[in-house]
């Protein structure tokens, strides 16, 4: 079953390339971007986060009031609780000096037990903040992976920890290869793997034994 795990990296990675997420100037950009994507499409996010201007640090965010947080990222929807979300994982990084490298020598399983008893914070937007802000090696899942397994069709079992862990056992242990691994599930979600999949020109489309379903 691995094999037909790294057939599908290889695959996606020769038609899209490296994608190299998240592109960010700061850890925190990414922490706060996760937060902002639950539930909403990534250029809501890009407006949201445009509204902070220069003041998109941790700093800003421990001493911004509730309402003008609120009215800042309104773009990225559901806004009172993702204000909350905010305030509550900045208190969390706060523990840590705001300082990556400091965060980064304390093991895994340590920081994503605290995030996930953080207000707002479920498996993927923790998963997605080790691995995309400070470079952990835990894979993210979201529907779009859900939707690979589900139709290509990959045997993973059932829930998050049992997606995770699959990928995990089955992939090189390489933050690299998990962060390319999922932005690459996505794209190809948004070309061609949709609710009602394009399946012409989809790199997977040979193997894929829903094709055109």
């Amino acid at each position: 079953m691995g094999d037909k795990l790294l057939f599908i990296y290889k695959t996606l990675l020769a038609h899209y390339g490296e994608l190299n997420w998240w592109p960010t100037k700061t850890p925190y950009e990414v922490i706060v971007g996760a937060v902002l994507t639950q539930n909403t499409a990534w250029g809501n996010v890009e407006k949201a986060i445009a509204g902070f201007g220069d003041n998109l640090t941790p700093e800003f965010m421990e001493n911004v009031g509730l309402a003008e947080l609120t009215e800042i990222i309104r773009p990225a929807g559901f806004f009172n609780q993702k204000a909350g979300c905010l305030k509550a994982v900045t208190a969390w990084y706060a523990g840590y000096g705001y300082d990556a490298p400091t965060l980064q020598r304390e093991p895994l399983a340590k920081l994503r037990t605290e995030l996930l008893t953080t207000k707002g914070v479920g498996q993927e937007t923790a998963d997605s903040i080790l691995l995309y802000a400070f470079g952990f090696m835990t894979f993210v899942v979201d529907a779009y992976t859900a939707r690979l397994c589900g139709r290509y069709p990959i045997e993973t079992g059932k829930g998050y920890e049992a997606v995770k862990a699959y990928f995990e056992g089955n992939l090189p242990q390489s933050a690299g290869v998990y962060n390319n691994f999922h932005a690459l599930i996505v794209i190809n979600a948004k070309e061609h793997c949709r609710k009602k999949p394009l399946c012409d020109g989809c790199p997977l489309g040979g193997t894929c034994w829903r094709c055109g379903i």
